[in-house]
């Protein structure tokens, strides 16, 4: 910053340290000096919208997508009387899917009881959108809607993502994680290099698994011969949410 006569602002300046809790006990208590400017550490941190607490379990960013789905759903519920069903069905999506659908690809790997709140967020968005009582069951109206759970929509995106990869549409950072099977010299004669595979990296930690490189080749072999091999990124979205859709509501 010195060399590029730049000053730090620490109003604007977020400082978090990132490691599992059982380590938490080695990072030092005090502030971070800068120089002679003073920045206080933080639980969580925001970047383009997300925020990354120090565990990167992502408590804190659920937390704040439930707290401004559920303010836009009341706001909505103050009027839905004075709305007809497709309006109120536009607001519901625009309002509330659009906070559930950004960057969600930030919860692959997160264990079932944080997928749980997220989803109780579409449940509750469902039953406002088709006047449902608060304990009714929402898998008949979810299908009814053609919605996805929350999972299947974590995933979806996530395979999205891995078809923009191999078709070269997807930022470099992400294009160089995905590698086909074939690719692999270890892997190249096998059967599996002939089904438009990818290559799933090892990892030793739980944690690891949530990267990009292994969530989305993961996801990615998980899915049927016919929607891999998928020419266009309609027809790819299109067999995709078919699949997710009759596995998730058969």
């Amino acid at each position: 910053m010195r060399s590029h006569r730049l000053q730090l602002n620490t109003s604007k300046t977020e400082f978090i340290w990132c490691c599992p809790s059982r380590r938490r006990r080695h990072i030092p208590d005090g502030d971070f000096h800068v120089n002679t400017d003073q920045v206080i550490p933080v639980s969580a941190a925001r970047n383009l919208g997300v925020f990354v607490d120090g565990e990167m379990s992502m408590k804190s960013h659920i937390s704040h997508v439930a707290a401004s789905c559920f303010g836009a759903m009341r706001q909505i519920r103050s009027i839905r009387r004075s709305l007809p069903s497709a309006a109120l069905e536009m607001l519901v999506t625009s309002l509330v899917h659009s906070r559930l659908d950004y960057c969600n690809v930030v919860f692959a790997g997160l264990p079932a009881c944080d997928i749980r709140r997220l989803q109780s967020v579409l449940n509750s968005s469902v039953r406002l959108v088709t006047g449902a009582r608060k304990y009714d069951h929402v898998t008949s109206l979810l299908r009814d809607h053609h919605w996805l759970p929350i999972a299947e929509r974590i995933e979806y995106k996530l395979c999205t993502l891995v078809f923009r990869c191999l078709q070269g549409n997807a930022p470099r950072y992400l294009v160089d994680h995905v590698v086909p099977t074939p690719s692999v010299g270890r892997r190249s004669g096998l059967r599996s290099a002939d089904t438009l595979t990818l290559d799933v990296p090892r990892t030793r930690l739980s944690f690891g698994d949530r990267a990009f490189c292994v969530a989305g080749p993961r996801a990615w072999n998980s899915l049927p011969i016919q929607v891999r091999s998928a020419q266009s990124l309609y027809t790819f979205r299109k067999l995709l949410k078919t699949f997710m859709f009759q596995r998730a509501y058969s």
